[in-house]
């Protein structure tokens, strides 16, 4: 054999090659089959039948992530054959890294999770893009080692804050009270990114409104209403000679657990100037004609969250069309005069 026939015969094996790759690479487009790029973890293709989408949540037992839960549900069963796996992580980062483990083995077709904390972003976003299941963040961003965002669904937390701290300054203006005899607490989770923006959003808004405005206190918590309560009573202690009092925080739970410890001290409602934000546990007075000194709220939705989240993974998985990098839902002020046709749920 010459060198010539050689070099044909080994250009013939080659071209034969490609020939065959490449109708494998068509067949497996025409069956249906899935690509996943490992970059992105995200389908490059419409896949049909079932769809099994694992929910992960932080604190699922609060009204709010009970109600996102929900509204992902409802996503789901309006575009068929598809199932949501809701799973509360409570505050244990372990927990939510097992869990992810464990809907990787379970081979759903995507992830949503809200982490307890940031830091395992880089762990759990590498761990979907190795098993090649897209993976998305609600209500707390997250990114991975090398500083890239996971596509987001929730809300923007310095609107969210600024809208808090002009209604807390509106009030405090119209009650007429003095920065002399009135303080500032602001409740909130303090290693959180949100709640940081949220709380400095609502911050910047009151002192741009209000001229030599109160002293801020902060009052760190784990988010929860008893946790605040617990935390606020060495602050109120501490200043007992303090007559008025403004408070805000990351949510509800920090927002109403202070209200709740400053009345359990013997602050009456009228000296109290409470804003919420979430509005389902402020609600709670506003149902009952409760004097409370809860005023107003920041409501947000856990439902419409959760649709936007599983509509968005489900158009990833049925249609090939990339995660929106970010899907920030609607806010709005509501109070005990207008919460019910607001749509507020409270439970």
């Amino acid at each position: 054999m010459t060198k010539k026939t050689v070099r044909t015969s080994a250009t013939r094996m080659v071209g034969a090659a490609i020939a065959v790759l490449a109708l494998a690479a068509v067949t497996a487009c025409s069956s249906g089959m899935e690509t996943v790029s490992p970059d992105s973890g995200a389908a490059a293709g419409p896949k049909d039948g079932p769809l099994t989408i694992a929910f992960l949540q932080k604190q699922g037992d609060q009204q709010y992530f009970i109600d996102e839960a929900n509204g992902a549900k409802e996503a789901a069963q309006a575009a068929g054959d598809v199932t949501i796996n809701a799973v509360d992580l409570g505050t244990d980062s372990n927990k939510a890294i097992s869990e992810v483990e464990a809907a990787i083995a379970q081979q759903v077709d995507g992830i949503i999770i809200v982490v307890p904390d940031q830091q395992i972003g880089p762990q759990v976003i590498q761990l979907a893009k190795d098993a090649g299941i897209p993976i998305m963040a609600a209500d707390d961003t997250i990114e991975d080692a090398s500083g890239n965002a996971a596509p987001f669904s929730g809300f923007d937390g310095t609107s969210m804050g600024e809208k808090v701290g002009a209604e807390a300054a509106r009030l405090y203006e119209a009650a007429g009270w003095t920065a002399a005899n009135t303080r500032i607490l602001s409740a909130y989770k303090q290693d959180l990114t949100v709640c940081q923006q949220r709380v400095d959003g609502a911050k910047s808004a009151f002192t741009e409104a209000v001229a030599d405005g109160p002293e801020v206190i902060d009052v760190g918590t784990d988010n929860s209403a008893t946790d605040a309560q617990d935390k606020a009573g060495a602050v109120i202690t501490a200043n007992a000679g303090v007559t008025n009092w403004v408070v805000w925080g990351c949510n509800d739970e920090s927002e109403t657990g202070v209200v709740t410890a400053l009345q359990n001290s013997g602050v009456a409602a009228d000296n109290i100037i409470g804003v919420g934000l979430g509005a389902y546990l402020t609600c709670k007075d506003w149902k009952a004609g409760q004097q409370t000194g809860n005023k107003a709220a920041l409501f947000i939705s856990g439902v419409e969250v959760g649709k936007a989240a599983a509509n968005s993974m489900i158009d990833l998985l049925r249609n090939g069309t990339a995660l929106p990098p970010q899907s920030i839902a609607n806010t709005e002020i509501v109070d005990a005069s207008n919460w019910e046709a607001k749509g507020v749920v409270c439970t």
